[in-house]
């Protein structure tokens, strides 16, 4: 991969499974495309390309395999209307019909039964299948890697021919109802175009979480602007949004953009984003998210990031790459699917052979016969498409169900890491704790009253930046200021001086300005007046709802649970023992934090907790990275897991639970997939199985996969 790089996102057409898109990533590939990326459920390629010109030499190579390379406009245009499968199928599905049915309940003098009838009742449907499969798996052998269509087609096609050579040698004769295999093929076609209904279809409800995304991000704006000195409201689409633009927002307006707003308050719906369930108050100076709803109030806001730059913008592209990074447990059904194609062929022409030279049929059954509908049972019900289905599927849903709550998680193997963790460890303070203080407890000295240190405290913690600082002002907001303040200076990292209307000197800091006053330091803040101690203050930072809850579920899991802080060793050992972590480290510096993330990582796979900022280091350190809160750019590059919902840590132990329940999905599936071709094969070069009972199984194998992967979105987690 070069700096000139350039990341191309092509929409294709036609993809069924897996196997068409493993078919696509070895042709860009050999066409010198790199880190390709081929998703069948959602229609994207995506591919790094070092020369611009070769695009349309990757589309060339697209379409050679039998799929078509469309725009975004297109898809869309598509999104509501009738597949091309479909049209497909539901055309075969009469011819099929009427062949089956005249087979089946009518004598073989019946017109229908005419072999000439059933050659033109037979060839729409056969030409559909060259159309659909044969193109398809023609383009696959020739890219080297055949898919699952070339079994399809082979059968369809061998029982086709023999039934031509049938009528050319037995044209006239009592023999030739016995030569006669339209309705086979022709039934093979239209049950495996059902199958592909039911996938396309089945798929579609995977890929949900990325569609109703989709859908927030689409809105209009109001934009304000001057002309001619007025003020005049213009409606455009939030595409066409610039940065710097002023925007109108009232109440039941989506906010079009990221932004800040610069008038007006609001009570928001975050819901779609964070997944947190209360309205958020917003007002001047506030952020806002595109895609939220605005419930009541009306904002002017200014846009900051506004197209693909948006958070929202990042959360979907987000999602639809989580695919990317596969599981191990997928590694295996990737290799088995690859060479799972010219296995089978093998086994066909080894069940013909077999039966053909070595089996003793019934009196009156024909051997050629017998050992050809054997052959093509075997390549019809092998199809391996059910395990390429097995991962993605179940990956798909998994990931979107997270998406929906706000959890965002960055591929199949980010959900199989975190699922197999045996130890999770925790930063303090932000994480585990929401990070505003509160006053624990107020020690007074030398006849000092309350109110004068929450007055003195009050005013003079506005001049300060510390987060400390900001926790109290907002705590004792409202209190009656009777005092008045000048010369306020602060020295940074000591403390706040200043003086009153009555010419006293009040101080407030840490412990650097009372060393001299006393021997105690264990308080978090100090306050002087005329250089004699009045008060030391003691703070408590809030412990997150369900911190307490989501320890202990993980402890019942037999996960270890470890709290790494910079903090002194009595408040970690305090706090830990209140929430009942296993173990804790304390007073670490960053260097250190690295070092002991590293060795548990070594020892077990790890997940470490952060705020996604400064613990970036240790995130990327430990197995799985998890970054709670910010929903800053940040956090989302820093971590393998983000939780835009940081207040509640129940939001943690749900996306455990998710990583769990998927990965067990995805072994249920595949052990699936390998049961049925493992037992399905020998039943079938056995003769127990018409190559039209076995398309029908092949398609419903399919659905019988995708259908336990979509049940992971509304199954119970606990």
């Amino acid at each position: 991969m070069t700096e000139k790089s350039t990341n191309i996102t092509l929409q294709v057409e036609g993809m069924d499974c897996t196997s068409c898109a493993l078919g696509i990533t070895k042709s860009l590939e050999k066409k010198g495309a790199e880190n390709v990326y081929v998703n069948f459920a959602t229609g994207e390629a995506t591919f790094l390309l070092n020369d611009k010109s070769k695009i349309q030499m990757m589309i060339q190579s697209i379409t050679d395999l039998g799929y078509k390379v469309v725009d975004s406009k297109y898809m869309e245009e598509r999104a509501g209307k009738m597949s091309t499968i479909e049209k497909r199928f539901y055309f075969t599905l009469p011819f099929t019909i009427i062949l089956f049915l005249g087979h089946l309940f009518f004598p073989h003098n019946f017109i229908l039964n005419n072999s000439f009838m059933q050659l033109v009742l037979c060839m729409p449907v056969f030409v559909i299948g060259i159309l659909q499969f044969g193109k398809s798996a023609w383009g696959s052998l020739k890219s080297g890697v055949p898919n699952m269509d070339v079994l399809i087609f082979i059968g369809s096609t061998s029982a086709f021919v023999y039934s031509i050579i049938g009528m050319w040698i037995h044209y006239g004769t009592q023999e030739l109802h016995n030569y006669i295999f339209f309705e086979t093929t022709a039934t093979i076609i239209t049950l495996v175009l059902l199958g592909n209904v039911f996938e396309h279809r089945s798929v579609k409800q995977t890929t949900t979480a990325i569609r109703e995304l989709s859908a927030i991000q689409v809105t209009k704006a109001k934009m304000v602007s001057l002309q001619l000195g007025k003020e005049v409201i213009t409606e455009l689409n939030y595409r066409d949004i610039h940065q710097g633009a002023l925007l109108q927002v009232n109440a039941g307006d989506k906010i079009p953009v990221d932004g800040e707003i610069i008038s007006g308050d609001a009570s928001i719906d975050e819901s779609m984003i964070t997944g947190e369930s209360l309205p958020v108050e917003k007002t001047t100076g506030n952020k806002v998210i595109g895609g939220t709803i605005l419930l009541n109030g009306s904002i002017r806001m200014r846009a900051e990031s506004v197209g693909d730059n948006t958070l929202l913008a990042k959360i979907i592209e987000l999602v639809k790459k989580a695919q990317q990074a596969k599981p191990d447990i997928q590694k295996l059904g990737d290799k088995v699917s690859a060479i799972f194609v010219p296995i089978v062929l093998g086994i066909s022409v080894l069940t013909f052979c077999v039966n053909y030279f070595f089996i003793t049929f019934d009196v009156g059954a024909n051997p050629l016969q017998e050992s050809i509908m054997r052959g093509i049972a075997v390549l019809v019900i092998s199809c391996p498409c059910a395990m390429g289905l097995a991962t993605p599927t179940a990956v798909m849903v998994g990931i979107g169900r997270a998406a929906k709550k706000g959890i965002l998680i960055k591929g199949g193997s980010t959900l199989e890491e975190f699922a197999r963790i045996k130890t999770i460890v925790f930063d303090k303070t932000g994480t585990l704790t929401t990070g505003d203080f509160k006053i624990k407890n107020i020690q007074l000295f030398e006849d000092a009253n309350e109110t004068e240190v929450r007055e003195v405290l009050f005013v003079l913690e506005q001049y300060s930046s510390h987060p400390i600082a900001k926790s109290i002002v907002t705590e004792l907001k409202g209190t009656i200021i009777n005092k008045k303040f000048t010369s306020i200076k602060e020295e940074k990292g000591i403390g706040i001086t200043a003086t009153d209307n009555q010419n006293n000197i009040y101080s407030i800091g840490s412990y650097k300005i009372a060393a001299h006053l006393t021997l105690s330091d264990s308080h978090n803040i100090y306050v002087l007046k005329n250089d004699k101690l009045i008060a030391t203050i003691d703070l408590e930072d809030a412990i997150k709802i369900n911190t307490k809850e989501a320890v202990n579920s993980f402890i019942q899991k037999g996960i270890q649970t470890v709290m790494l802080s910079g903090d002194n060793r009595k408040k970690c050992e305090n706090f830990a023992l209140k929430i009942g972590i296993n173990k804790v480290y304390c007073e670490q510096l960053p260097s250190q934090k690295l070092e002991i993330i590293g060795k548990l990582a070594k020892e077990a796979p790890a997940a470490m907790v952060g705020d996604g900022v400064n613990d970036a280091p240790a995130l990327a350190k430990a197995t799985v990275g998890i970054s709670l809160g910010n929903a800053t750019q940040a956090a989302i590059q820093s971590a393998q897991i983000i939780l835009l919902k940081s207040n509640d840590l129940s939001i943690l132990t749900e996306a455990h639970q998710i990583s769990k329940h998927t990965l067990t999905t995805i072994k249920q599936n595949l052990f699936w997939a390998f049961f049925y071709n493992v037992i399905a094969i020998p039943v079938a070069a056995m003769g127990l199985l018409s190559p039209m009972v076995a398309a029908l199984a092949m398609a419903f194998s399919d659905v019988i996969v995708i259908g336990n992967s979509i049940r992971l979105k509304t199954k119970k987690l606990n």
